[in-house]
């Protein structure tokens, strides 16, 4: 069972989890963890998955989804003939002008849907994946010649569920520099895997890139994927103008994550967050959300 802090309601909640019965068996047995370990951590999983979700025959799963996770269908934007595969429900789009960002340069907002854990001052060597378990910002990005300018900043990580909307946006206008992409596994990002697998996010698949900001200075993106995410899509123009809110990529289907890293002293994350991520809670939050400001 996973419970997160809901910041509009002020409760907390217990978040569905797709297959939670499953995941929980994998992760918490020694059966479980051999096929993990065999099959499902693999590329070729994933891709196979990945490829019946491309499939014509995937979309019959997808009013079942919708129905099972209470996802709201009155804000996507919805092709004339419905969507013809389960991933093109998945990516799906907001309609035009749902998505509400606040035009206060000030407010630093959240680039996606999901839950997210802050973390103040960091130390770039000893990031937290989950207590008791840490890795490095060299290790994640795969190099070690940008790491100690993010030293003492901020990081967000922001665990996107299935459910969730998997479009990724900018948080500030400026300029994004090319993908960096490293290959690695697919384990799931699930809390419960989170607390079994040393330095996950630094072995499964991932991308990054800077962008270098009006507002918050170079801000360091990390995709991750996680179980059964086909690809990670960039759809930014490199190196070109973008504003806040435009759209940076998305994930095709399965849970994933986005990691932000922010220099010090450019950025206040909400108390509310750091509150509930100091007792080990995530918050909920929604896409174009305020979550710190300068």
């Amino acid at each position: 069972m996973i419970n997160f802090y809901n910041r509009k309601t002020g409760k907390y909640e217990v978040e569905q989890v797709a297959g939670e019965s499953y995941i929980n068996w994998i992760y918490s047995s020694p059966l479980g963890m051999k096929f993990l370990e065999l099959f499902l951590k693999k590329k070729m999983t994933s891709r196979i998955f990945g490829y019946y979700c491309d499939k014509a025959i995937s979309k019959t799963k997808i009013q079942k989804f919708v129905d099972e996770f209470k996802v709201d269908m009155s804000c996507f934007d919805i092709p004339e003939k419905g969507y013809k595969t389960f991933n093109e429900f998945f990516y799906r789009k907001f309609q035009k002008g749902k998505i509400q960002i606040t035009s206060d340069k000030n407010s630093f907002i959240s680039p996606c849907e999901g839950k997210v854990l802050a973390y103040e001052n960091i130390d770039v060597k000893r990031l937290i994946q989950i207590k008791g378990i840490t890795y490095s910002l060299a290790e994640l990005i795969g190099s070690d010649t940008i790491d100690s300018s993010y030293a003492g900043g901020s990081c967000l990580i922001f665990r996107l569920c299935p459910s969730d909307y998997h479009r990724i946006h900018f948080v500030d206008h400026g300029t994004c520099s090319p993908t960096t992409k490293i290959k690695g596994f697919y384990y799931s990002v699930n809390p419960t895997s989170l607390s079994r697998i040393n330095k996950i996010f630094c072995s499964n698949k991932r991308e990054w890139s800077i962008l270098s900001s009006e507002n918050f200075g170079e801000i360091l993106y990390v995709e991750v994927g996680a179980t059964f995410v086909g690809s990670i899509i960039q759809t930014y123009p490199i190196n070109e103008i973008v504003k806040r809110g435009d759209e940076k990529g998305y994930f095709k289907f399965g849970g994933s994550t986005v990691i932000l890293f922010l220099k010090k002293d450019v950025c206040k994350i909400d108390k509310d967050i750091l509150d509930q991520t100091s007792e080990g809670m995530e918050c909920s939050v929604s896409m174009g959300e305020r979550i710190g400001s300068r």
